[in-house]
C-alpha cells in the first residue's frame, strides 16, 4: 500500500476514535476522511479557479471558469447544461444535474462564478498567506464552489451521493444581473420549483466569533430620483420668480428619506448625487457629469441609491412613502422616482428554513461543533437564493468564511472551506434519504 494511502487509514482511525465524532455513521466519517485527505486538491482547485478573472462584465472569463469547474460535475456523473445570455450582455449560467433514486428530497445548491472584480482591476491574482488565501473572488463565490466540490466528492466516496437527487446551478452574474430579470433568473426560479430544499453557497456568516445560519436575506431595489427646475440668477432663488431650483428640491427629498422612512430591517442608502446646470448620467449609471456656476440657480440634479427590505410589503409601504415624499415638490421644481427593474427579492424567514438549520444543528452536534444562531438579515446582503426562497425552504451560508468581500485584499479562510463541506456533505446525505 502507498503512503498516501496508509495516512488516509490513519486520518480515518483518529476519527473513529475521538469522542465528538461517535454520533457519526461509519460513512459520514468517510466523508470528513475524504474531505481532509483532498485538502491539497480542493486548494489547488480554487487558486486555479481565482486566478482566471470573471468579473461580471468579463463575458469570455465567466465562461472560462465554467469550464474549468465543469469537468468536476461530470466526474462525479452529473450532466451539465451551459446556458447563455450573450444575447443581453453576461456569459451565462453552468448548471449540472445528478440524478438519484427519486425517493428523497431534491436538493438545489447554488453559488456563482462571477466576480465583482473586472480586468482592469489591480487585484487579480491569487496568494496564500499559511490559513489565509487572497484573490478575486477567494471567498465570494469560488470559495463557495470549492465547498459544494469537496461536499460531493466526500458524498461520492461514501457511496452517498448515487441516490442524492441534485442540480446545482451556478450564475454568471451575480454580482451585477442583467435585465430583463425574467430572463436571467428565469431557469434559476424554475430550478427552485423542482426542489425542495435550497442551500446557497455564498459566504458563511460568523457573528462575533460564532458561525450563523441565514435564514433570511433582504431585498435589494435601486432608486433615482430626478429633479428638473427653473434656472436663472441666484439673486432670485427661494422667490417666486427663481423658485428654489434642483439642488435644493433633492436635499429636501433626501432628508425626508432620512427622517420619514425608518423601520425595523429596512435600509436606503445614497450611493450617488449630482446636479448643476447641465447633467448627464452614464449609459450604466454609475458615473456621472456636470457643470455649473455659483450665480446659477441648478436646473438638474439627480440621485440613485438602494432599498433593502425584509419582506413585500415592507417593500411596496417604503416604495409608497418615498413617491409620496417625492411628490411634494418646492417651487419652481418637479421631481420623479423610478425603481430599477431586476432588483433582488427578499428571503422572509419562515419556519422551513429553520426546519433546514435545526438538521444542520444536529450534523453540528454530532460533528462536535456549536449550535449555529439565526444571523440578523441587516447583516447580510442579497443574494439569488432570494429567487428561489418563495417557492423552497432554504437556507443561505454554505460557503467558506473571509474577509474583505468586493474589495482588493478579499480573502478565503482555507480550514472554512474543509468545515463547510463536512457539514454540506453530511447534511445533503442525512436529506437524501428523507421521503419527499
Amino acid at each position: 500500500m502507498t503512503s498516501r494511502f496508509h495516512c488516509a487509514l490513519g486520518a480515518l482511525a483518529v476519527i473513529v476514535a475521538t469522542p465528538a465524532f461517535a454520533a457519526l455513521s461509519p460513512a459520514e466519517q468517510k466523508m470528513i476522511a475524504t474531505v481532509d485527505a483532498e485538502q491539497v486538491r480542493t486548494v489547488g482547485l480554487l487558486e486555479r479557479w481565482v486566478n482566471q478573472n470573471s468579473g461580471s462584465l468579463n463575458m469570455a472569463g465567466v465562461e472560462a471558469v465554467a469550464q474549468m469547474v465543469r469537468p468536476e460535475f461530470e466526474a462525479l456523473g452529473f450532466k451539465t447544461e451551459w446556458i447563455d445570455l450573450k444575447r443581453i450582455g453576461r456569459a451565462g449560467h453552468l448548471v449540472a444535474t445528478h440524478k438519484g433514486n427519486g425517493r428523497g428530497k431534491r436538493m438545489l445548491l447554488i453559488a456563482h462564478l462571477d466576480t465583482v472584480f473586472e480586468p482592469h482591476s489591480p487585484f487579480q491574482r491569487w496568494t496564500r498567506n499559511g490559513d489565509k488565501g487572497e484573490g478575486p473572488g477567494a471567498g465570494d463565490d469560488k470559495g463557495g464552489i470549492a465547498v459544494i466540490v469537496s461536499a460531493l466528492r466526500a458524498m461520492q466516496a461514501a457511496g452517498t451521493l448515487k441516490n442524492a437527487d441534485i442540480v446545482v446551478f451556478m450564475t454568471g452574474d451575480e454580482e451585477d444581473a442583467a435585465s430583463p430579470i425574467e430572463t436571467t433568473r428565469g431557469p434559476l426560479i424554475k430550478a427552485g420549483q423542482w426542489a425542495d430544499v435550497a442551500l446557497d453557497f455564498e459566504g458563511l456568516a460568523v457573528d462575533q466569533g460564532r458561525d450563523m445560519g441565514s435564514t433570511a436575506r433582504r431585498s435589494s431595489d435601486t432608486w433615482t430620483v430626478t429633479v428638473t427646475a427653473k434656472s436663472g440668477h441666484s439673486s432670485g432663488v427661494g422667490r417666486p420668480s427663481g423658485g428654489y431650483g434642483a439642488i435644493y428640491e433633492l436635499a429636501r427629498i433626501i432628508d425626508a428619506f432620512r427622517r420619514e422612512l425608518p423601520e425595523e430591517k429596512l435600509t436606503y442608502n445614497v450611493g450617488m448625487i449630482g446636479g448643476g446646470e447641465t447633467l448627464e448620467l452614464s449609459a450604466d449609471k454609475i458615473r456621472g457629469t456636470e457643470t455649473g456656476k455659483s450665480n446659477i440657480i441648478a436646473p438638474k440634479a439627480v440621485a440613485r441609491g438602494d432599498l433593502r427590505a425584509l419582506s413585500q410589503e415592507q417593500i411596496d409601504r417604503t416604495k409608497a412613502k418615498m413617491q409620496a415624499i417625492v411628490a411634494q415638490s418646492l417651487a419652481g421644481a418637479k421631481a420623479t422616482i423610478e425603481f430599477d427593474e431586476g432588483g433582488y427579492p427578499p428571503m422572509a424567514p419562515t419556519e422551513g428554513n429553520r426546519a433546514i438549520l435545526a438538521k444542520l444543528n444536529g450534523v453540528n452536534r454530532d460533528m462536535g461543533l456549536p449550535e449555529m444562531g439565526e444571523l440578523d438579515p441587516e447583516k447580510r446582503g442579497a443574494g439569488d437564493i432570494s429567487f428561489v426562497a418563495k417557492d423552497v425552504d432554504s437556507l443561505a451560508g454554505f460557503g467558506s468564511d473571509g474577509s474583505g468581500s468586493h474589495a482588493p485584499g478579499e480573502t478565503v479562510d482555507i480550514p472554512s472551506i474543509f468545515k463547510q463541506a463536512k457539514r454540506a456533505a453530511i447534511l445533503m446525505s442525512r436529506m437524501s434519504r428523507e421521503r419527499r
